[in-house]
């Protein structure tokens, strides 16, 4: 597993769904976002790649929650879309790093899980040389993502945007942020109108 000129040996990823006014979640608040599930298609491929490269994921306690839930459902699912069992798989193997406040080691049922440094750049400045490129998946965690970008931590974003107008709801890019450019790598369009866009942090 090698990254690209120019790129960090070990690449982290930020991977996470938007509206079209920027916004992680409705105005409900934190769990407002059954409208992501509307528009999965679109990042289906980008998914299933993610274990030829990523040996670790980074979440947040609620996503890590949700998500053992939903994966694991998936794996017991003999019609699940290929793509997803893919993902599914690695999941449930890799390791899975978790900033959580309220949680302790004895809380973490998933499988080959850990408790993060509270600071998560701190986390990935001990993660990026322990294995040469072997990537780190920051996954749907908006908090995480933010002070990652404010930290200049994050390598490659992985956006789904969706076409939902929220109005209301947590914004990922808040004012404050350090400025900088990024590059498209790649783009596709899924037939629920979603486009997932690959941007790669241009170089300084």
């Amino acid at each position: 597993m090698t990254s690209e000129p120019g790129m960090p040996e070990r690449v982290v990823i930020a991977h996470i769904s938007l509206s079209l006014d920027g916004r992680v979640n409705g105005p409900s608040g934190d769990d407002d976002t059954a409208w992501v599930a509307r528009y999965a298609d679109a990042s289906r491929d980008l998914l299933a790649k993610i274990p030829e490269t990523a040996t670790a994921v980074v979440v947040g306690r609620r996503n890590y929650e949700s998500f053992g839930a939903r994966w694991s459902e998936v794996l017991k699912d003999e019609n699940a879309d290929p793509r997803d069992r893919i993902f599914a798989e690695w999941i449930e193997r890799v390791r899975k790093i978790v900033r959580s406040s309220t949680l302790s080691e004895e809380d973490l049922a998933w499988n080959n899980s850990r408790l993060s440094d509270p600071d998560p750049a701190a986390e990935i400045t001990r993660l990026r040389p322990q294995q040469i490129g072997g990537d780190v998946l920051v996954l749907n965690s908006a908090n995480i993502i933010a002070n990652l970008l404010e930290a200049k931590e994050i390598d490659r974003l992985h956006i789904t945007l969706c076409p939902v107008v929220l109005g209301q709801g947590q914004r990922l890019f808040e004012d404050g942020l350090p400025g900088n450019f990024w590059t498209l790598r790649e783009s596709t369009v899924g037939e629920s109108g979603a486009i997932t866009l690959v941007y790669d942090k241009a170089p300084a």
